[in-house]
């Protein structure tokens, strides 16, 4: 269980003797102020809701802070604690506001909004920014780049193949599998990461994503993996067995319909296509009805997919779908789990398709680049006071650094409409208001202990899809 009292940046704590006397409210509100992408897929506010705000804070959790905060030259807020402990029963006295997870929206925009509801407790409103900005930065940021992905993808169906993906779950959703359980820096971040990765796909080897979704959201069957080698389960058989290696694996998983993934660059990749499977293993595959899923781990990803694709053309055959392009045999796909990136998969498709292949012949994986490579940069997160209410009074604030005008804040209390689309696509604005907006599409997720409005996870799957089939197509 997290001490939410330490779950904060330290010098928070001497935040309560800071705000001007008489302050009764703080209002404040997280955005993405621009960055790499235009626009957003939110996500992370039901995670921050079930690991931080379930449980109240107890008499140990405020001993424990202050022997932390003290030690480390801060001052306490004992009294205050211990308020929130007799008076909300350890509960957090805040009220939060959240657009819907899985909604796609422009960045410039108010997600989040967060306004303590006891006067006393004024100084508890941005005292959570850490662990509520974490959530949030971090699941929007992968998610975001994961749809990207999907945007592409989906334009190579609509360029190169026959198959239909207007159903969540289609082949489309095992076309950028993530591998980022090992690159990343904690649990959490696999955790948090691999949830915004599987709003938009289901391929995953991320099993920490699997478990926190079944926590979180109560649902499970939402990724899936199949038998796949490494490199170990390759070269402990030794270079003079190769072949071996790979026939255990068609001997254990290769029957009618089945999926095998076998990573073939241990020793000579080109060998290992042309002689091991072309030749050696061709007939036991063909025999056995499976698919093998080849996976080059080294070379240019930009070149090296494509070739091999050409390569298993020439000796397995393939077919010429409705639009021009070539589909593999059934019993050999490919699959490209290093260098991937937001980057280069644009690249990658474009080969693959100049080449005259369908995007059918080939998956993604991708590890680090999915999970790893971000910052709170990237999307410019912030969570920044907006009012603030004095004796009684509410007044405007905001942020406005003479050194850079991109961090000028916004100000007052703030709703988010929905107004007239663009191009038929939902458009977002934010806007001030005293009070109450009954246009404001925010909702609200959190009062003083109550959870409010959560999603369902398919419902924000299928947010997603259609939104990302819209920006596609």
């Amino acid at each position: 269980m997290t001490n939410i009292i330490l779950s904060t940046d330290l010098y928070k704590a001497s935040h309560y003797l800071l705000y001007p006397d008489g302050t009764e409210y703080v209002y404040s509100y997280i955005e993405s102020r621009g960055g790499k992408y235009d626009k957003i897929v939110f996500l992370g506010i039901q995670e921050f809701k079930k690991k931080y705000l379930t449980h109240p804070i107890t008499a140990d959790d405020i001993d424990e802070a202050e022997d932390i905060i003290t030690t480390a030259g801060l001052p306490f807020n004992r009294e205050g604690w211990e308020y929130i402990l007799r008076v909300h029963q350890g509960y957090l006295p805040l009220k939060i506001k959240s657009i819907k997870e899985g909604t796609v929206l422009k960045t410039k925009n108010v997600l989040v909004t967060v306004v303590n509801t006891d006067p006393k407790c004024a100084w508890l409103t941005n005292y959570i920014e850490s662990p509520l900005l974490r959530s949030i930065w971090y699941a929007t940021t992968v998610a975001t780049g994961s749809f990207n992905i999907k945007v592409e993808l989906l334009k190579s169906y609509a360029q190169s193949s026959d198959t239909v993906v207007t159903p969540v779950l289609s082949d489309l959703s095992f076309k950028l599998n993530d591998f980022g359980v090992r690159g990343v820096s904690s649990k959490e971040s696999a955790e948090i990461g691999g949830i915004g990765h599987l709003i938009n796909f289901a391929g995953t080897d991320n099993m920490e994503a699997l478990l926190a979704i079944k926590k979180i959201y109560n649902k499970t069957k939402v990724g899936f993996s199949i038998p796949a080698y490494e490199h170990s389960t390759v070269t402990s058989w030794g270079r003079d067995k190769e072949a071996l290696s790979y026939t255990r694996g068609l001997e254990k998983f290769a029957h009618s319909g089945s999926l095998l993934a076998v990573v073939s660059d241990s020793y000579d990749l080109w060998n290992a296509v042309t002689e091991i499977w072309g030749k050696q293993l061709k007939e036991k595959l063909l025999a056995s009805g499976a698919t093998i899923i080849i996976r080059p781990d080294s070379g240019d990803a930009l070149t090296v997919p494509i070739k091999i694709i050409e390569i298993l053309g020439e000796i397995f055959g393939y077919t010429t779908n409705s639009k021009g392009y070539k589909v593999l045999h059934p019993s050999v796909r490919v699959i490209q789990g290093d260098g991937i990136t937001q980057e280069s998969v644009p690249i990658i498709l474009k080969n693959l398709m100049n080449a005259g292949y369908s995007i059918d012949n080939l998956a993604l994986g991708m590890g680090g680049g999915l999970l790893q490579m971000v910052n709170r940069d990237d999307l410019k997160f912030a969570m920044k006071c907006s009012a603030i209410s004095i004796n009684g009074i509410w007044h405007n604030v905001r942020k406005e650094p003479i050194t850079d005008p991109g961090k000028r804040s916004k100000a007052g209390r703030l709703a988010l409409v929905e107004i007239d689309p663009v191009a038929g696509l939902p458009n977002y604005v934010t806007v001030p208001f005293d009070g109450h907006n009954e246009l404001d599409v925010l909702e609200d997720v959190f009062i003083d202990g109550v959870h409010l409005n959560d999603e369902s996870w398919d419902s924000i799957v299928e947010r997603v899809h259609k939104m990302a089939l819209a920006y596609a197509l």
